[in-house]
């Protein structure tokens, strides 16, 4: 499995809300500024899908990333399992100076573990300035 995590400094209903929304995701969800998400779709329930297109800003290049949430805890975890079959399970937490989320995966095998880890990472980074830029507003 690999691990990426974040703290947002927001409040725990705001972190969830934004994350589970599909007029935010297509906000944040990218690893790089030349590569964005058109489209997003979310049922957020156990046995409900999730679809996300992911595409090059310049047309070159895109693919749909898409699963079935097999655990929900609201405002506390999010489970599923990606259309491959790996699986996926993220922690909220709730601690003094914010939110922690904790963002495990499998691994896929057609890229290093490292650039893997370096490019989920990057989307929850992502998550996390728009998240601070929307809360921090308020």
């Amino acid at each position: 499995m690999i691990t990426v995590q974040t703290i947002l400094k927001a409040p725990i209903e705001k972190v969830w809300e934004l994350w589970i929304s599909p007029e935010h995701i297509t906000q944040w969800n990218h690893a790089s500024a030349d590569w964005h998400t058109p489209y997003a779709e979310n049922d957020l329930k156990v046995g409900g899908k999730f679809k996300y297109t992911m595409a090059a800003k310049d047309g070159s290049m895109q693919f749909d990333f898409g699963g079935t949430y097999t655990e929900i805890v609201n405002h506390s975890l999010i489970a599923y399992t990606i259309d491959d079959g790996r699986k996926v399970k993220i922690t909220f937490e709730s601690q003094e100076n914010g939110v922690v989320i904790i963002e495990k995966f499998d691994p896929e095998t057609e890229n290093s573990e490292a650039l893997q880890q370096q490019g989920w990472q990057a989307i929850l980074d992502n998550f996390k300035k728009h998240v601070e830029s929307i809360y921090l507003k308020l």
